[in-house]
């Protein structure tokens, strides 16, 4: 008999693996009985387990209670026309009329960012997207899949850890040309938890006006980050009214974490056109141009996600339920970053950690190198992402001195090589 053939593929090179993943997998296979897992951003209680919302449980409930008998039919290319408004408003508000917004529904967050880019690399065809330095690991494969070259502006000052406005200002200044793509985080910046004031978002909205750049916001965490919608809604919003000339933008919206659907990827694009003159037939063709693109990669998004928030959004009672929810996530939060920050200074631990309380999220950017990160891991089984960014929703009252002995420890600890 001859030998096989030698495969098409045998040649193929390994990309990295995605180390968020890798990380969760190495924690769920460690046995230790004081594991900790700082690296993935689901949220979870002071008992470590993940907290479904009670207004989640109630729609859930009504939901099954209705027996729609086209619960399980094939919904729409373009997704659930009455999800999408409601999504929409949530959003933008007042900040600009419906008719200058055209929604379709996506696989959450990743296929929101996917199919805007997507969209914008065949249509506006920008030379090149501008993504923080750093930002959420998707980001990059995003828009290097879509063929649109990346470059990164400014943000993270590591020696001040806060960001890095006049950096981002000055680079854009200089090299961003009309029609790029600058990618924005609506709030909650990951991985820094570091976002721009008022005063800064102000400015980055005209600069992107006068250079004609084209914004482009992950808005992953609208009502997470600080408990109140509006409040993360704010920069989104503050572009969207912008007037002489109005700006056109792609909002990518995800309902992963302020209504813990992460399992049903339940999201939303929103292209925003300048809507001068009469927008209708443009409407119609920029939705079948995001439906194909919806079509040729997974034909119709999950419908018992939006279903869930579309029960929520479209009920005043649940709204009101949801948002204190969001309040008392938010307050976690805040509650175990300086939780942290006491623990490391009454110990004295080397370095400032001022940082940690004046981020925002789910996300801290803490500082720690690379090195001691592999420290925490292998002798404390700590898990965290190489950069330093931890979750803040894995901290609890349970484990939280535990963590802050571990950072002191290591970086009390001269054998362990401090910089990456």
């Amino acid at each position: 008999m001859g030998s096989m053939p030698t495969s098409h593929f045998s040649g193929l090179a390994a990309p990295p693996r995605d180390e968020i993943f890798e990380l969760l997998g190495q924690f769920r296979r460690d046995t230790y009985p004081e594991r900790v897992n700082l690296s993935a951003g689901v949220y979870c209680t002071d008992e470590g387990e993940p907290m479904p919302l009670q207004v989640v449980r109630q729609a859930e409930t009504a939901i099954y209670q209705a027996a729609d008998p086209h619960r399980h039919d094939y919904g729409a290319i373009e997704g659930d026309a009455a999800f999408l408004a409601l999504a929409r408003d949530f959003t933008f508000s007042t900040a600009c009329s419906a008719d200058r917004v055209v929604s379709v529904q996506t696989v959450s967050g990743s296929g929101a960012n996917h199919t805007g880019a997507r969209f914008l690399a065949d249509n506006l065809r920008p030379r090149r997207v501008w993504l923080s330095d750093p930002t959420w690991v998707n980001h990059d494969l995003i828009w290097q899949t879509v063929g649109v070259a990346v470059h990164y502006y400014p943000y993270y000052n590591a020696k001040t850890r806060s960001f890095d406005f006049d950096g981002m200002v000055a680079k854009l200044e200089a090299e961003a040309e009309a029609n790029d793509v600058v990618l924005l985080h609506a709030c909650a910046h990951n991985p820094t938890g570091l976002d721009p004031t008022q005063e800064q978002w102000k400015a980055i909205a005209q600069l992107c006006q006068r250079k004609s750049l084209f914004p482009f916001f992950d808005n992953a965490y609208q009502g997470f980050a600080s408990g109140d919608p509006d409040h993360d809604a704010w920069a989104v919003r503050h572009f969207a009214q912008l007037q002489g000339p109005a700006l056109e933008m792609g909002v990518a919206q995800s309902f992963s974490k302020n209504m813990g659907l992460y399992g049903h990827r339940t999201g939303a694009f929103h292209l925003v056109t300048t809507g001068e003159g009469s927008m209708s037939a443009a409407r119609e063709s920029i939705t079948a141009n995001l439906a194909m693109i919806v079509r040729s990669e997974f034909s119709m998004s999950p419908r018992f996600g939006s279903d869930i928030a579309k029960t929520i959004l479209g009920s005043k009672a649940l709204t009101a339920e949801w948002y204190t929810e969001l309040q008392v996530m938010s307050s976690r939060l805040i509650s175990m970053r300086k939780a942290l920050y006491d623990a490391l200074v009454r110990l004295g631990t080397p370095g400032s950690w001022v940082h940690i309380v004046n981020q925002i999220g789910m996300f801290s950017y803490t500082g720690l190198t690379t090195p001691e990160v592999v420290y925490l891991r292998q002798k404390y089984h700590i898990y965290m992402h190489s950069s330093g960014r931890i979750s803040m929703a894995g901290l609890n009252t349970k484990n939280v001195e535990y963590v802050a002995s571990a950072i002191h420890e290591v970086r009390s600890n001269p054998s362990v090589m401090t910089s990456a």
